[in-house]
């Protein structure tokens, strides 16, 4: 059964008829883009419901089972795989974290040096090992050089961002949406010989790579830098940044107190007053350890995290002696000497996605109090147990010195503030090195595939020692995994029931009005603009089908419109949920929704203009 529509005359093309098995496809990626827009669901989760849907409807569909999971045993979900356990392998070794001081003793209190470093360090290294796993070990970094250099960390954490976007574009292996892209175009090349395309080199768009990461920096060394707010104070204060003197006070325990006797638990544990004791103070004396267990005594003093409300009410009903609060860190902790006080990102693949702190049990497993919640540029204050806990959401915790020793080793966290402390296993250094080499210089040469030299990476690291074996399943993020498999077959029903044609010849109908250049800058701000909204990797696999599909209608280079969408979607700037990494600068640099607009949305339109140009002059827009 069809559904005609209007003919559609482009350069001798034939009117095309929209079927049953089309609109089944436009309906389901119309469910993920709604979901993956509202992350109603997990990413992950969402793509696997896609996955599914697509096996059980496979009349209209036409996928089978077999490529419904095809996405599991494809050569860009392993190589992904294989390139997140490398680069925990670099992270292991503190390469990264080396530079990083030697960027900040260049850098000192000079702004101009600081960003320069911070875009000059991460480009580079974003281009040999995935570009998000770079960010998250470079936040801390940036963070502390920011504020010992008195700068405000707003300044430098989303250029460390869009940096590691720009660099991602200087390899195959710089992004995980370079290594789908690529495969995405040799399924398609094969299916289609007259296409011309095939699977990218690993330095098959490096030139242009190194055009948009020029100019990229230029604009933020100089536009950019201008439109960067300083939301985050040059102190490092971040009882004064997260506002929280109202929220902590300091009450004595008088002798008429019912609360004498019982355990800070028992008074103070019950999860409906949203108070948290953040220590005991005795005679001098300051505890802070897990106080649950701590019973109270006369002229006690608890200091407690809570609301006004709260308190008036608690004061009210045990006759506790209000004695004011911490008005700075300093006040909050005076003794110790490491900081007890730090943010903590949510990153990609953390067991805390998709819990709430109740629910994770966060507080028992790390000994820690959370005093603030930052989602999506709003704080929290109070009541922010039962919020649901999404990808770059911050947590600002205190927490003793042995239990921040264990967030900042555990890759479910990454802790904005860096510590002397961590074992790296810098004697492996020149073993990380010599492998990742072999990784780029073994598809470079021709000699195997990257799905190949980077698995062989991967055992060359166990065989070395950079990594342990129980560290590696522990590499992998999971969601990402999941993500790429779900979608790929999402890719493979576009193409197979015609749906790709019919939109690609939509959009071809604009080179009645637009050259072809025209109508590759089209799909270049198409898929920026869906990036922004959904994931990156999906938009790939959703506009590379349809921009081959319009480039054969326009008699244009295939290989052209593939290389726009890649870029487009590698490089997503305008929002924060656009790419991972502005997810990960989020939180610690105190950014608001506009701020990603304000600066990201010029560059992206001059990124496009570059990109455009740059992909016609490198490799044409018509057909050779």
């Amino acid at each position: 059964m069809s559904f005609f529509v209007p003919t559609l005359t482009v350069q001798g093309v034939a009117s095309t008829s929209v079927t049953v098995d089309m609109l089944v496809v436009f309906a389901l990626i119309l469910l993920a883009l709604v979901l993956f827009a509202t992350e109603w669901l997990p990413i992950d989760v969402t793509a696997i419901l896609v996955m599914v849907l697509l096996m059980v409807l496979e009349p209209w569909t036409q996928i089978t089972p077999r490529e419904g999971i095809s996405g599991f045993a494809s050569p860009a979900t392993i190589t992904v795989l294989a390139m997140l356990i490398l680069s925990t392998g670099i992270n292991r070794t503190g390469i990264v974290q080396k530079l990083g001081k030697k960027m900040a003793a260049f850098a000192g209190t000079d702004r101009r040096k600081q960003l320069a470093a911070t875009i000059g360090i991460t480009g580079p290294i974003s281009g040999v090992i995935n570009n998000t796993p770079v960010v998250a070990i470079l936040v801390p970094v940036i963070a502390d050089l920011a504020h010992e250099g008195k700068t405000s960390p707003s300044k430098l954490l989303m250029p460390l961002s869009f940096a590691s976007m720009f660099g991602g574009m200087l390899t195959l292996i710089g992004t995980s949406t370079n290594i789908l892209a690529s495969d995405i175009s040799a399924q398609l090349g094969e299916e289609s010989p007259e296409l011309g395309l095939h699977a990218f080199g690993m330095f098959e768009f490096t030139q242009l790579g190194v055009i948009v990461f020029v100019v990229g920096a230029l604009y933020l060394m100089t536009v950019g830098v201008r439109l960067l707010p300083e939301r985050v104070p040059v102190e490092d204060d971040l009882v004064e940044e997260y506002a929280l003197q109202e929220y902590l006070a300091d009450v004595v325990v008088p002798a008429s107190s019912s609360l004498i006797g019982q355990t800070v638990g028992e008074a103070l544990g019950d999860d409906t007053l949203d108070i948290d004791v953040l220590q005991l103070i005795r005679y001098g004396e300051r505890f802070s350890e897990p106080l649950a267990r701590k019973e109270i005594h006369e002229n006690d003093t608890l200091r407690v995290r809570t609301n006004r409300q709260t308190l008036e009410q608690i004061m009210d009903a045990e006759g506790l002696t209000f004695l004011g609060g911490p008005q700075s860190e300093t006040d909050l902790h005076p003794d110790e000497e490491e900081p007890v006080l730090v943010e903590v990102v949510i990153p990609s693949g953390s067991f805390l996605v998709g819990e709430t702190l109740a629910s994770s049990t966060f507080r028992q497993r790390y000994d820690a109090n959370v005093l603030a919640f930052r989602t999506r540029g709003e704080v929290v204050r109070d009541r922010f147990e039962d919020i649901r806990i999404r990808v770059g959401d911050t947590v600002l915790v205190q927490a003793p010195p042995d239990s921040l020793t264990r967030l900042v080793q555990n890759e479910d966290f990454i802790v904005a503030h860096e510590f002397d402390d961590v074992d790296y296993r810098t004697e492996k250094i020149p073993f990380a090195v010599a492998i990742i080499a072999g990784v780029i210089a073994l598809p470079a040469l021709n000699i195997y595939p990257i799905v190949v030299s980077s698995l062989a990476g991967v055992v060359a690291m166990i065989g070395t020692g950079v990594l342990k074996p129980n560290e590696l399943y522990k590499s992998v993020e999971w969601n990402v995994i999941f993500l790429l498999a779900g979608v790929i077959p999402l890719g493979t029903a576009l193409q197979e029931t015609g749906a790709a044609s019919l939109l690609g010849d939509a959009v071809a109908a604009t080179s009645t009005v637009l050259p072809a250049i025209g109508v590759l800058w089209v799909f270049y701000m198409a898929t920026g603009l869906l990036t922004s909204v959904i994931s990156n990797n999906a938009s790939v696999v959703l506009m590379i089908p349809v921009a081959a599909s319009a480039a054969q209608s326009i008699g244009a280079n295939a290989f052209a419109f593939v290389l726009a969408v890649t870029f487009a979607a590698s490089t997503a700037f305008m929002t924060p949920v656009g790419y991972q990494t502005n997810l990960f600068v989020y939180g610690p640099g105190g950014y608001t929704f506009s701020d990603f607009l304000r600066v990201g949305a010029p560059l992206q339109l001059l990124l496009s203009v570059v990109t455009v140009l740059g992909i016609a002059f490198f490799w044409g827009v018509r057909v050779p």
